[in-house]
């Protein structure tokens, strides 16, 4: 299937094999055939409630099937899909709102509330509510006068809804925008990401080449959809004819293992957190895995000795160690399994497809074993950052992308990183922002400043602490500024320390010296 669009891959496979599985969960299975079928019966009800060509349809969903096929369906119409992370504050999605002008927006029914709200600040001509059954009552109340339509979590259209027609294909070009993820970036405000329907397609075939990927192969997923790693798994599975059991149960971790099993999956991605959360929780000697064929791991380096004990514990199967940014639709690197002990700690080699260079702050490039600056070139490559010109033009130059990462490449052309120049912070395989995180917290009314800086930590690789200075007079807690923090940022962005200072170090031009608050941190 040499088409670029995504949508057409999944028409072409439901052709061949209508029967074939396509994506479930523990309590929905979803064919080919079927989900080709959903997908154009709700683009034909988009495109009657308004969507039209160069529309931006948002998607705040759960990992569901009819997440999958939302995203399908909008750019079958040749609109771009905003995917964001359903549990961010009603601010941050309300920024994004006015930022990306979006008139539709497919929602979780869980989150009613918050969206009733949004719409009251951010007009919307309709909500799109995904939801197990019969909306009740109270979630029609929490929508506040908002149309809405009903989606079932499977992806069918609500019936009570009627027919729509399929509209006709629009005309679409491979560099037109297909996805906007948003990541974390130097100013501390989610940053939207675009990536053309020709980047997802070099990305996934890029993938698809170094795993072998198939229609047999089968990926446990627990990554949100959201996050461009998972995003991934779905796309490459999409292109090969595969499919991809979604799992929600990664609370249980054994139950996902076991569910690893019954579905008879090929393929696991995790970050590093997900691994050490299975080696501390789950006897993985006690199962088996017949069919498991590959892992991959990506969203920051993981330990050597977890590395080691992935590759003994999941064994016969294959442990690909990645690395990539959501700037290059996912991957530019990966370790080949066979070359995992003697290049340990490497990110391995460039993906086909894909141009990887160490180079000095000029650009010019810099000799082996030397240290620089990580850049990037091929058509997995975005476009640049939604509306900001500038942002764009500090990461691509010259048609390279400059990833923010050091690195140094050995003799037999396996790269090595050596740190970031930007100071975003890994935890738990998201990327955070301590500028965002600081944005919040010195948001409390009794703080005057507020800096962020992180902590190495085994399990989540990294820890966000704080340090704070009260405004005169005011005497807060630790207890006071976490509650504060729970409620205006995700978990995973809530600081695990708060330190009370009288002020916070700067230089000489008013400069944040984050390397001597690092340095109080401790070893």
């Amino acid at each position: 299937m040499r088409s670029p669009f995504l949508h057409d891959w999944l028409f072409a496979h439901a052709e061949r094999r209508p029967e074939a599985p396509a994506v479930a969960t523990p309590s929905v299975r979803v064919t080919y055939g079927e989900l080709a079928g959903r997908v154009r019966a709700l683009a034909g009800h988009l495109a009657a409630r308004g969507v039209r060509p160069g529309d931006r349809v948002m998607l705040a969903l759960p990992n569901v099937p009819a997440t999958v096929a939302a995203g399908l369906a909008v750019n079958a119409l040749g609109a771009t899909t905003v995917e964001v992370n359903r549990e961010w504050s009603p601010e941050i999605l309300g920024r994004i709102l006015a930022q990306t002008r979006t008139r539709h927006a497919l929602v979780w029914g869980r989150d009613a509330r918050t969206w009733g709200g949004l719409c009251r600040s951010h007009p919307l001509e309709r909500l799109w509510v995904v939801h197990p059954g019969a909306p009740p009552a109270a979630l029609l109340d929490a929508l506040g006068g908002t149309p809405a339509t009903w989606v079932l979590e499977d992806g069918r259209v609500d019936p009570a809804e009627g027919g729509a027609p399929h509209p006709p294909s629009p005309a679409l070009s491979p560099d037109q925008p297909a996805l906007v993820l948003y990541t974390s970036g130097s100013t501390g405000q989610p940053r939207g990401v675009v990536q053309t329907f020709r980047n997802v397609e070099a990305n996934s075939r890029s993938i698809v080449q170094y795993l072998e990927l198939g229609e047999s192969d089968r990926a446990l997923l627990i990554l949100p959809l959201y996050y461009c790693y998972g995003r991934s798994v779905l796309q490459t599975h999409l292109l090969a004819g595969g499919s991809v059991f979604l799992d929600g149960r990664f609370a249980f971790p054994r139950v996902v293992l076991e569910a690893m099993t019954g579905e008879g999956c090929t393929g696991f991605a995790g970050v590093p957190l997900t691994f050490e959360i299975i080696r501390r929780q789950v006897d993985v000697a006690s199962l088996r895995f017949p069919t498991l064929r590959y892992l991959t791991q990506a969203g920051g380096a993981m330990a050597p000795d977890t590395v080691a004990w992935v590759r003994k514990a999941f064994q016969p199967a294959r442990l690909f160690v990645m690395y990539g940014q959501t700037e290059a639709t996912a991957r530019l690197a990966y370790l080949p399994p066979e070359r995992g002990e003697e290049k340990l700690g490497s990110m391995g080699v460039a993906i086909p497809g894909v141009e990887l260079r160490v180079v000095d702050d000029g650009g010019r490039e810099l000799p082996t074993g030397e240290t620089g600056h990580l850049v990037a070139r091929g058509d997995n490559v975005t476009l640049g950052y939604l509306d900001e010109p500038e942002e764009t033009a500090a990461i691509l130059h010259d048609g390279w992308l400059w990833t923010g990462d050091l690195a140094s490449r050995d003799a037999d052309g396996f790269f090595f990183h050596r740190g970031r120049s930007k100071e975003i912070l890994k935890v738990g395989g998201h990327r955070v922002s301590p500028i965002e995180i600081e944005h919040a917290v010195a948001r409390h009314p009794d703080l005057a400043e507020a800096a962020v800086v992180g902590v190495q930590d085994a399990l989540m690789g990294e820890l966000p602490v704080a340090f704070v200075v009260p405004r005169p007079g005011a005497s807060p807690t630790e207890d006071d500024l976490r509650r504060f923090c729970r409620e205006h940022m995700p978990a995973y962005q809530v600081p695990v320390r708060f330190t009370f200072v009288d002020a916070l170090p700067r230089n000489e031009s008013g400069k944040l010296l984050r390397a001597e608050l690092a340095r109080r941190t401790g070893p």
